[in-house]
This record gives C-alpha cells, sequence and structure tokens, in this order.
C-alpha cells in the first residue's frame, strides 16, 4: 500500500502544471494576461480555437483559479485572477530553483 504523502506545495503546483498542460490553455492565458483590465468578448474571435474548445479551457482555468470572471453567456467577461497568478508564479519559481545541479552537462 503507497502511503507516500504529497505536500500541500507539490499538489498546488501539480494542479497549476496540469492546467498549463495544453497549448490552448497556455494561448488563453497569454492573452488574457496582456490585456489591461477584464476582457469583454469571445476569445475564440481573437484566437486560432474554436468557440467549444475556448469554452472547455476557460472552465479549467477557471477550476484551478488561474482566471476569474463569467464564462457564460450572455456575461462573457474574465481576467486573470492575480491573487492565483502570483502564487503559481512563486511555486515555479522555487520549484525550477531548486536544481542543486552547476554543470551544464551533468548528465553526459
Amino acid at each position: 500500500m503507497d502511503t507516500k504523502q504529497y505536500t500541500q506545495e507539490q499538489e498546488e503546483i501539480a494542479r497549476f502544471a496540469k492546467a498549463l498542460g495544453h497549448p490552448a490553455r497556455m494561448a488563453i492565458l497569454y492573452f488574457l494576461a496582456r490585456q489591461e483590465s477584464c476582457y469583454f468578448g469571445d476569445i475564440h474571435e481573437e484566437l486560432p480555437i474554436s468557440k467549444a474548445t475556448v469554452s472547455q479551457h476557460l472552465k479549467e482555468l477557471k477550476e484551478v483559479g488561474l482566471i476569474q470572471g463569467e464564462i457564460e453567456t450572455p456575461k462573457v467577461k474574465y481576467c486573470i485572477n492575480r491573487e492565483k497568478w502570483e502564487l503559481a508564479r512563486n511555486l515555479f519559481v522555487g520549484f525550477f530553483g531548486e536544481c542543486k545541479c552547476k554543470d551544464i552537462s551533468c548528465c553526459d
């Protein structure tokens, strides 16, 4: 029986990583991050992604907390959730900063 316990931080970064694990979600986040305020409109008109696909990916991004707003018509408004965005950024910076290998070719 596997009794490994993962830290809350490990579980949270894994949820963020899963949410970032699709190019459509990355395109949506990139688009929203470049907006100066909440975006009102249909993202599928801005990105080369179908309406059904955008809807599915917005739902997943909202569930993990990276975006906020109304994703159901007629109230179509979304933006980056700054608090979760900052948390994810700090988790990834911390994670990628953990590598102790200083030699670029340590595995060669």
